[in-house]
């Protein structure tokens, strides 16, 4: 019930999320050109989005707020929902605030502080909740009110720390620390959002093509629904390790080509898909060869078990490509490129996985076994797909170094003629 409710949430604040994604080229970059000031004047852009951002999203979940009777929910669920939608919104800000520090804390390679912020953040969020919601130690019980106080009190934690964790940097630098002024740069706001429009677009994509697949699964029996949700947590899981390697990809990429170092930038690139194919069949064999044991943490249910067990062994098959088309959308990202990983995301995904699948699943009976093969192919032709994008790029790099390395050397040998 509760990733439901926060699910509306989610979903609205992870766009503007999104939008902070430019933030990994342009802090990178900016970074590896040395120009420090330059990347303040991108966390000061950050903020500036985000202070406007923050009222968007909050008119945006207070529509869904004044629309729940139109959703067909239960009395007793609406009763639920009203007051933690009400309550989770006003975390809209420390969220996207967190979101604008730390991508400019990680553009300059410093990802000690966002890591314990994440960490620590788990721990105040689960106080906040054994507090608010059961009313211990003399607090009032405010049972989903309090959940939902509780998550916002860990999102405004995590901003915080990391704004404490800014001004620590900025004081470590001491007279080398540029001044920058705060003003409003609306020339800065339109490239950020030019950059980062088409990655919270792409986030949308994906996450919306497997919201849908899991509203088909629904139409299924319970037991093929049950196992469909319980095999994409444990995939969903598994994604969080090339979704990291992907954000590390977009800073080393970014701060490469910042520094004029394409050859760094292509072997960033590379090895971070490397490190990717690596992990993924990794787990692509654990999936595979012990389903069961990841299955039973979830469930007893024997039948549903044997089904998840299948789509676990399908799972292994495109894991490889999962942990592929994650980390290309990240390098692509850090070299500046963020409108090809969302045209893609729309034709393997929407075109061509989503369609599949329920061809597979309806049409030729397959069940949910087919609903995971079609959204399998989607996954397989983005990932080939931008991996050869990235390919292309990662060539056009090395030609551009070679041209400059001969115009370099011919210059020497004129001069010393």
């Amino acid at each position: 019930m509760a990733s439901r409710r926060s699910g509306v949430f989610a979903t609205i604040v992870l766009f503007g999320m999104g939008l902070m994604l430019g933030l990994d080229a342009l802090v990178s970059q900016a970074y590896g050109a040395r120009r420090v000031e330059d990347c303040e004047h991108w966390l000061h852009t950050g903020v500036w989005l985000a202070i406007g951002l923050g009222p968007l999203v909050m008119a945006a979940t207070l529509v869904v707020f004044l629309t729940l009777d139109r959703w067909g929910l239960h009395p007793d669920i609406r009763g639920l929902v009203e007051p933690y939608l009400r309550v989770i919104a006003a975390g809209s800000w420390p969220l996207l605030f967190y979101a604008a520090f730390r991508r400019y804390l990680q553009g300059m390679h410093i990802v000690r502080p966002i890591m314990f912020a994440l960490v620590s953040a788990n721990v105040v969020n689960a106080v906040a909740n054994w507090l608010l919601i059961y009313g211990n130690l003399g607090f009032p019980a405010l049972g989903v009110e309090g959940s939902a106080w509780a998550t916002t009190a860990a999102r405004t934690y995590m901003a915080a720390f990391l704004y404490v964790a800014i001004r620590r940097e900025h004081r470590r630098r001491g007279n080398q620390h540029p001044r920058v002024s705060l003003a409003l740069d609306l020339s800065r706001i339109r490239q950020m959002v030019r950059l980062g429009f088409p990655a919270a677009a792409q986030i949308l994509l994906e996450v919306g093509v497997f919201a849908v697949a899991t509203a088909l699964a629904g139409k299924l029996d319970p037991v093929s629904a049950g196992s469909h949700q319980i095999a994409l947590n444990i995939a969903g899981l598994a994604f969080m390790v090339p979704l990291g390697l992907a954000s590390s990809g977009a800073v080393r990429v970014g701060h490469a080509v910042g520094a004029g170092d394409l050859m760094r930038a292509v072997r960033a690139g590379w090895t971070a898909l490397a490190a990717s194919s690596v992990i993924m069949l990794a787990i692509a064999a654990a999936f595979f060869l012990l389903p069961g044991p990841m299955l039973r943490a979830f469930t007893d249910n024997r039948r549903v078990i044997e089904i998840g067990v299948a789509l676990l062994a399908i799972a292994a098959a495109f894991q490889l490509f999962d942990g592929a088309q994650a980390v290309a959308t990240g390098i692509l990202r850090g070299a500046g490129d963020t409108r090809t990983p969302m045209a893609i995301n729309v034709v393997g995904h929407w075109v061509l996985g989503l369609p599949t699948a329920y061809v597979l699943c309806f049409v030729s009976g397959w069940g949910v076994a087919g609903l995971w093969i079609g959204l399998s192919v989607g996954l397989v032709f983005v990932a080939t797909i931008l991996t050869a994008v990235w390919w292309r790029r990662a060539n056009g790099m090395l030609r551009a170094r070679e041209t400059y390395v001969e115009a370099d050397l011919q210059v020497r040998l004129q001069s010393d003629r």
